[in-house]
């Protein structure tokens, strides 16, 4: 039987409505591992192919023919704008089914949410902090919401994976079932996964399921890349340095004005810095047809990420939006002509999600890279002359044209601060607890399988002598005085950390929030305009502004960590010491990339020998590896008796400093040696102040933060594995 006629009726018609004048592959596939088997189900590829379809068809058939006495389906997502948006298009499919979706966070409608409690059914939409806060709080009340789920949703996998927010959620559906009594089936979508077995592993953790993954023939479709570079003069500021820099935004402005866009930035600043230029320059130059600059990140008000996210769906006039991460995930914008992103996107992995918010539908996916390098810095080495974030969005272009690869997931294995933040929210929930039951509970949750009884009786220990945990009367754990202070803060819903930050406002609207407690009479951007400060309330922690022409600037604390993967570093090498000319470079792009392979040459780079000498007693070595190998290198250096640092630009491990007496020929032998022989990371010498960030790192021993550094940020393995055989001519294989 077609699995179109296996559908429940209203969705049918769903599909006659909207004249579809077939079912896609992937959509095929889903329902027929959903209808025909009991396992899991991982849902991989690109944007706007239909994989949210392809999950909720069959899965609402399921409902419809057999309803649930509760919540049927739990969906899952990063963000509250993805579930607005799916909350429209689910909510007029189920219309007529009166299958009721709800959506369940922190600005949903009160009243819908009681409606829920009051009759537990349909679809409900919600992210991990609120499903937290849902198991942490009242116990009986998820139960009854969830006592017959069937399904688990989860929407952009790939951003959940390697990060604490993704062994949060696993924990919680761990929980979840825990208190239900059995294992709902779990459905993941994502549009970017280079490796889907360990995104298998991931999803099934905990389930004892299986997976079923289709595999899809994706019709191939026309990509339209180009990268153009600015030299500028910023520590010369003169009538030239001006001039050069108008190049830019001019060329910014001729890339956006008119389309229906988005202009990607890496950082809340510059997003802001360039939408105020857009706007500048459109009122210079006046227009028959002005288009809408907006602008989209986390500190803008929900409101107004809302009004720009309905604006690029609806409005009339060419809509451009500035924005981060939070437009790089699968909202339905509709029909975007052109992506343009100023510098290189963090990871191919980003490269892929923004590529793919334009070209839906078999249209030309067109992105406009755009750079800016300061020209006038003074001489310094050769490699730290280089912009390498140019050089490695030339390397990314070439990863995914030419080999589709994309970064794979990490998958760490000792999450101490969420364990921390789990066992607080289970005690949280429980009340008292024995150290015993305790556990055996948290340590056989998915995410901490790798955790030992020793070392989680070390964290108890701590946590009981700092507060967080005290002994009730007959032995048991229970939240200390300093823990109840960090449960009952909303913040603990979170594991992720976010900033002391002062909400600012003009008259009564709330136009989003900044780190800077700016005095009265400071000016500042945010919401793509100017404002003025007229009153700091630091009691309240509120900014009240009012709006000014012109354009002001405004930072944010970087919060996040980026991991290079070691295939991105070795295509870096690749387009180093290569002579290939690239099409999608304009002229200006390619003559700085000659500049730079001759700076590089000129400087004592080559592929086959990775030992630069710098002065007769500093060397830099290029070994092309990835975070966490070229950590592991600089500890394994160091054990030789090496003083050893990796020199980063940006986030880019770019080379490993080494100062040292011993001269090329001693140092080019360790590293032959470690290459051969490898190392062993746990004998390695960690400083007391080394830790892989986590949110409640400070409630944690220091030994736990050390053994988390040494097997989550370390990776001899990869360093070993690529580490390049130099004085042969040979590279080694990535």
């Amino acid at each position: 039987m077609s699995v179109f006629y296996r559908y429940a009726p209203f969705i049918q018609d769903y599909i006659y409505r909207n004249r579809w004048e077939e079912l896609r592959e992937i959509q095929v596939k889903a329902a027929e591992a959903v209808f025909d088997t009991d396992e899991n189900l991982l849902l991989s590829s690109g944007t706007a192919s239909g994989k949210t379809e392809a999950a909720f068809l069959p899965v609402l058939t399921h409902l419809w023919e057999n309803p649930s006495r509760s919540v049927g389906v739990l969906y899952l997502s990063p963000l509250k704008a993805l579930i607005n948006d799916q909350f429209e298009r689910l909510e007029g499919l189920l219309e007529e089914a009166e299958i009721p979706v709800t959506k369940w966070h922190g600005d949903a409608s009160p009243s819908a949410k009681k409606r829920l409690l009051r009759r537990p059914s349909g679809v409900i939409q919600t992210t991990p902090e609120s499903l937290e806060s849902m198991l942490m709080r009242n116990s009986s009340s998820t139960y009854n919401l969830f006592s017959d789920l069937r399904f688990v949703i989860i929407d952009e996998v790939h951003y959940f994976m390697d990060n604490d927010r993704g062994l949060q959620l696993l924990s919680l559906l761990e929980r979840l079932s825990r208190l239900i009594g059995f294992h709902p089936r779990r459905i993941g979508l994502s549009a970017t996964l280079g490796d889907t077995a360990n995104a298998e592993q991931w999803l099934c953790t905990g389930t004892g399921r299986g997976c079923v993954t289709p595999v899809v023939r994706e019709k191939g479709r026309s990509v339209r890349l180009s990268v153009r570079f600015f030299p500028i003069k910023q520590k010369i500021p003169n009538s030239d340095s001006k001039v050069l820099l108008e190049n830019y935004y001019s060329y910014l402005y001729e890339s956006t004005h008119d389309k229906r866009c988005i202009l990607f930035s890496n950082s809340k600043g510059e997003v802001e810095e360039n939408i105020a230029h857009m706007k500048r320059i459109q009122q210079q130059r006046g227009s028959e047809r002005d288009s809408l600059y907006l602008v989209h990140h986390a500190n803008i008000s929900p409101a107004l990420r809302e009004f720009a996210e309905q604006r690029m769906k609806s409005s009339e006039l060419p809509v451009c939006t500035g924005a981060t991460v939070t437009l790089e995930l699968g909202i339905d914008l509709g029909h975007l002509e052109r992506i343009v992103q100023t510098g290189c996107p963090l990871t191919v992995s980003g490269l892929v999600q923004r590529l793919g918010r334009t070209g839906r539908r078999g249209g030309t996916a067109e992105m406009r890279f755009a750079f800016r390098h300061d020209m006038s810095l003074p001489p310094q080495e050769f490699y730290k002359e280089v912009n390498w974030d140019f050089v490695a969005c030339i390397a990314m272009i070439l990863l995914y044209t030419r080999e589709r690869w994309i970064e794979p997931m990490f998958l760490p294995k000792l999450p101490y601060s969420l364990l921390y933040h789990q066992t607080m929210s289970y005690m949280a929930s429980c009340g008292e607890a024995d150290p015993k039951v305790l556990a055996k509970y948290i340590l056989t949750l998915g995410p901490f399988r790798h955790v030992t009884k020793e070392d989680y009786l070390v964290l108890l220990r701590h946590m009981l002598e700092n507060g967080q945990l005290e002994r009730g009367e007959n032995g048991g754990l229970l939240i200390g005085s300093r823990g109840e202070a960090a449960v009952s803060n909303y913040e603990f819903l979170a594991v992720f950390s976010v900033p002391d930050e002062f909400s600012v406002r003009c008259n009564a609207e709330e136009i989003g929030t900044v780190q800077t407690p700016f005095p009265e009479g400071a000016q500042f951007a945010l919401a793509g305009q100017a404002w003025e400060v007229t009153e700091l309330d630091k009691a309240e922690r509120r900014i009240f502004v009012k709006h000014i022409p012109g354009i002001s600037a405004n930072m944010w604390q970087d919060t996040g960590n980026e991991y290079v993967h070691t295939r991105v570093m070795k295509a870096i090498r690749d387009v180093i010491c290569s002579d290939e000319q690239y099409g999608f470079l304009d002229e200006a792009a390619a003559a700085r990339l000659t500049d730079i392979r001759r700076l590089c040459r000129n400087g004592g780079l080559s592929a086959v020998d990775s030992v630069v000498p710098i002065t007769e007693t500093r060397f830099a070595v290029f070994e092309y590896l990835g975070t966490r190998a070229s950590a592991a290198l600089v500890f394994a250096l160091r054990e030789r008796g090496f003083d050893a640092a990796v020199w980063h630009s940006r986030y880019f491990p770019v080379c490993i400093e080494v100062n040292t007496d011993m001269g090329a020929a001693e140092l080019a032998a360790a590293l032959a040696e470690i290459r051969e022989n490898g190392a062993d990371k746990y004998g390695f010498i960690i400083p007391d102040n080394c830790e892989i960030s986590g949110k409640y790192n400070d409630f944690i021993p220091r030994e736990l933060l050390k053994k988390q550094y040494v097997e989550d940020y370390l990776d001899t393995e990869d360093m070993q594995r690529n580490m390049e055989r130099h004085g042969t001519g040979i590279v080694a294989s990535p």
